[in-house]
C-alpha cells in the first residue's frame, strides 16, 4: 500500500487592520471633508437658516452634495416628488457601492445599520483599498464615524461663522457649482472620457428646453438614461 500524503495545512488568516488605524487612514480625507463642511455651514446660515440646521442636515441627510442642493431646493419650496427624485438620482451610485462594500465584516445589527446609513464615497474608497478579509468591524465603523465627524464638525463651525458674518454675502451660492466643476475636471483628467461630459451637457440643455422648472431632476434622469444606452452599445460592440 502506498501512503497518502497528508492534506496541506490551511494558510494562516491575514492579520486584521486594527481599529486605531482608522484615524491615520482618514486624516487625508478629513483635510478635504472639513473645509467642504465649513463652506456648507456658512452657505446654510447665509441663506437664512439658523445655525442648528447644519448638524441637523448632516445627521438626517448626511450626503454632502444633496445637503448643498437641499438648501436651494427647500428655499424654493420644491415639491416633495422632485426632492425625492433628485436625491435618488444624485445618490444612485450608492446602490453599486453596496455590492462590494464589506458590510459582512461589521458586527451586530446596530453596527450594520449605522454602516449602511454612513456609507459615503470616502468611506467606500478607503475600504476598497484593502482586502475585505483584513478589515475588522471596529476599523470599518471607525472610518465611517470619523468621516461623519469631520463633516458635522466642519458644518457646525461654518454655521457659527456664517452667523457671525454680515448677511447678504454674495458668491457663496456658487460653492456647489465650483465643487462639481472641479470634480468634473479631475474626472476628465483621470479618464480622458469625452462622451461623458458631452452627454451631460446635452442632457442639461435638453432639460432646459423641455422642463425648465424641473431642470435638475430631468437632466439627471436623461443623463442616467444616456449612460445606460451608451453602456449597452459598448457591450454589444465588445461582444461582436
Amino acid at each position: 500500500m502506498t501512503a497518502t500524503a497528508p492534506p496541506p495545512a490551511p494558510l494562516p488568516a491575514p492579520p486584521l487592520v486594527p481599529p486605531r488605524a482608522a484615524l491615520r487612514d482618514t486624516l487625508g480625507v478629513g483635510i478635504g471633508i472639513f473645509p467642504l463642511g465649513l463652506a456648507f455651514g456658512v452657505l446654510l446660515t447665509q441663506s437664512g437658516y439658523a445655525w442648528w440646521w447644519a448638524p441637523l442636515f448632516s445627521v438626517l441627510i448626511y450626503a454632502g452634495s444633496v445637503e448643498f442642493l437641499a438648501i436651494g431646493l427647500l428655499l424654493a419650496v420644491t415639491p416633495l416628488a422632485s426632492l425625492a427624485m433628485t436625491t435618488f438620482l444624485v445618490n444612485f451610485r450608492h446602490v453599486f457601492y453596496g455590492l462590494s462594500f464589506p458590510l459582512h465584516r461589521v458586527r451586530g445589527r446596530l453596527g450594520k445599520a449605522y454602516s449602511v446609513y454612513s456609507l459615503t464615497d470616502e468611506a467606500y474608497a478607503l475600504t476598497a483599498t484593502k482586502p475585505a478579509e483584513t478589515l475588522s468591524s471596529g476599523y470599518v465603523l471607525g472610518i465611517q464615524a470619523l468621516c461623519q465627524a469631520y463633516w458635522v464638525t466642519g458644518g457646525l463651525l461654518g454655521a457659527l461663522l456664517g452667523s457671525a458674518l454680515p448677511a447678504g454675502l454674495e458668491g457663496l451660492e456658487f460653492t456647489l457649482t465650483a465643487l462639481i466643476a472641479v470634480l468634473a475636471v479631475e474626472g476628465y483628467r483621470a479618464t480622458r472620457d469625452i462622451p461623458g461630459p458631452v452627454l451631460g451637457l446635452l442632457s442639461a440643455l435638453t432639460a432646459l428646453l423641455i422642463a425648465p422648472g424641473q431642470l435638475l431632476a430631468v437632466a439627471l434622469g436623461l443623463y442616467v438614461a444616456a449612460l445606460a444606452v451608451r453602456h449597452t452599445l459598448r457591450s454589444r460592440r465588445r461582444a461582436q
